[in-house]
């Protein structure tokens, strides 16, 4: 029988809701930008206003740096931008651009001159020419999140209720250990060497996925109490100051990185009838309608300013996201199991989502990751109910895609059902979800543009975040675990053949951490992906044994027997 919908799921359904209503056209019209783009300039000889320094001075300045003739010398046929930077702290300098014309557009060279002085700030070349994440700009992503008296009490706060100092070697606290160990590659990542940040991402992914498929495939429980020493109450009131300081933070400061801004721009262009897809060198139309739907409600109820400013919406709505999970999550644990057992186990799951600092790293930028986090969980919610299971999946894959490897493992579910009846409602469902919100959107270029302005670009961009971004080498090794995620995909919805929540959760994370791994393009955010189902699978092995309160035993009765040498009666006891 379906399971009723829980309350954070129905307010994601209302979310959605609200922008299929709102995204009626309005009467003014936005900008026909989908991001803001550096403005070039085409009058080399003038100084912009409150520039002492000619954009043609400026280019002649930076063709001197021999670090720049170095690169040049190897690319004969590079292209010479000079632009005004309208994004970061760039503003009052030029930036000069050296692009390889003979191949895919690679950036050879990216410099930035002051626009007063007439004095180089920056050069990067190489990967980072073309990737500003590649360069190390701490304040840019997560902001305070980055600071040590930030990071590491957060890190306690999220290994503190599981510690069991009597039993050191429990396996919980390597799990949790794992998790945390993506900040030896983030601090790496934060000095700009993304030669020594990338490869240290690959052996705790290796270990999760490990991790989860045993507990998907060969799943054990673990007779020992979850947390040895905290309490209901203690976890309520932490729970409830923890996500006071997470919206706090957010508030104070945080900024809006490409991927929120963007969010609200395709909601603003779908309010003001404006096309979403179109082919474009920015790619922010590169998410799936569910997403910019999801966002017109936030950017109808605050106002977006059409700068790349004090972003509210964006704000706005990865807050309400984020406490989406957390809410899903509470349910998720009484979902599992019963009374009070469930309700710590609940929020035992809040708790470490909250304080994962790599959760906070997302909302810190304000992204839509924590979206897709959300549907997982009411996926996993709803999982006695073939369609609901279905719509959250699609919305899911109809928002970034990716969830759509999640559809075979959730088409069977607990394989409580018969396949037969299941399947077609779930692949109903998903379909229904996901043609849906595309024809609502469907450029003038029909699906062919649609395709290219998001699958197609997913598929084809290059990254140096990967393994198989900075090593081309490496080819081979990222086909052998393309083969293997596939594999997995496919055999989930058959092994097991009956699995619990837990399993499933398992299951999932064992199917996104394999995609990850093997993904041209990976970022500390998509851990917000991964983190609910891995949560899920690693605390709820354990029940600790049930506490029997004792119950008083009567004396037993006395029973006369007679001695047969005595032949006289004594009084035994039985």
């Amino acid at each position: 029988m379906p399971s009723r919908i829980p309350p954070a799921l129905s307010m994601a359904l209302l979310i959605l809701a609200l922008g299929v209503v709102f995204a009626a056209p309005a009467s003014a019209q936005q900008p026909d930008a989908l991001v803001p783009q550096s403005v070039l300039l085409d009058a080399p000889n003038e100084a912009p206003p409150g520039f002492s320094v000619t954009p043609r001075q400026a280019r002649r300045t930076v063709e001197r740096l021999d670090k720049v003739r170095s690169e040049l010398a190897h690319h004969p046929k590079g292209q010479v931008y000079v632009q005004l930077p309208m994004y970061g702290d760039y503003r009052g300098q030029y930036e000069v651009t050296f692009i390889d014309a003979s191949g895919d557009g690679e950036v050879v060279a990216d410099v930035f001159v002051d626009g007063h002085t007439g004095r180089v700030t920056e050069v990067w070349t190489g990967p980072q020419a073309g990737t500003l994440l590649a360069r190390g700009l701490e304040p840019s992503v997560g902001r305070s999140l980055n600071k040590l008296y930030i990071w590491l009490p957060l890190a306690v706060l999220f290994l503190l209720p599981f510690v069991d100092p009597r039993r050191p070697f429990r396996l919980v606290h390597l799990d949790l250990l794992v998790l945390l160990s993506f900040g030896v590659s983030q601090l790496y990542f934060n000095k700009g060497e993304i030669d020594v940040s990338v490869p240290l991402v690959y052996p705790p992914l290796l270990y999760l996925l490990a991790r989860v498929l045993l507990a998907g495939f060969r799943p054990r429980e673990r007779g020992e109490p979850l947390m040895p020493y905290a309490k209901a109450p203690w976890l309520i009131v932490g729970l409830g100051l923890l996500v006071a300081f997470r919206i706090a933070l957010n508030i104070v400061d945080s900024n809006v990185i490409d991927v929120g801004y963007a969010s609200v721009v395709g909601a603003d262009r779908i309010m003001h009838g404006l096309p979403l897809y179109v082919l474009n060198d920015i790619h922010g139309d590169t998410y799936g309608p569910v997403n910019y739907l999801s966002y017109i409600p936030f950017v109808a109820l605050l106002p977006w300013d059409g700068s790349w400013g004090a972003v509210v919406p964006a704000h706005a709505a990865a807050i309400t996201f984020d406490l989406l999970v957390v809410g899903g999550l509470v349910q998720l644990g009484r979902r599992m199991r019963a009374g009070a057992q469930g309700t710590l186990l609940g929020l035992a799951f809040a708790w470490a989502w909250a304080a994962y600092p790599f959760s906070v790293f997302a909302l810190q930028s304000n992204t839509n990751d924590a979206l897709v986090a959300a549907l997982l969980v009411g996926a996993l919610l709803a999982i006695s109910s073939p369609s609901g299971r279905g719509l959250l999946i699609g919305l899911g894959t109809a928002a970034k895609f990716a969830p759509l490897a999640l559809a075979p493992l959730f088409a069977t579910g607990l394989g409580d059902e018969r396949r037969l009846r299941a399947w077609p409602a779930f692949g109903t469902a998903l379909v229904a979800v996901c043609l849906g919100s595309v024809v609502l959107l469907l450029p003038d270029g029909g699906w062919g543009e649609f395709y290219d302005t998001t699958i197609g670009f997913q598929l084809g961009r290059t990254s140096p975040f990967s393994l198989w971004g900075m090593h081309s080498s490496l080819d081979w090794l990222q086909a052998v675990g393309k083969v293997g995620a596939a594999s997995l995909v496919v055999l989930v919805a058959f092994v097991p053949r009956r699995r619990d929540l837990r399993q499933v959760a398992a299951l999932a994370a064992g199917v996104l951490i394999a995609l990850q791994i093997v993904t041209p393009h990976w970022f500390y955010f998509y851990l917000v992906w991964i983190g609910p189902p891995i949560l899920v699978a690693v605390l709820g092995a354990y029940r600790g044994p049930a506490r029997v309160e004792a119950t008083p035993v009567a004396p037993p009765d006395p029973v006369w027997e007679f001695s047969s040498s005595h032949k006289v009666a004594v009084k035994a006891f039985h």
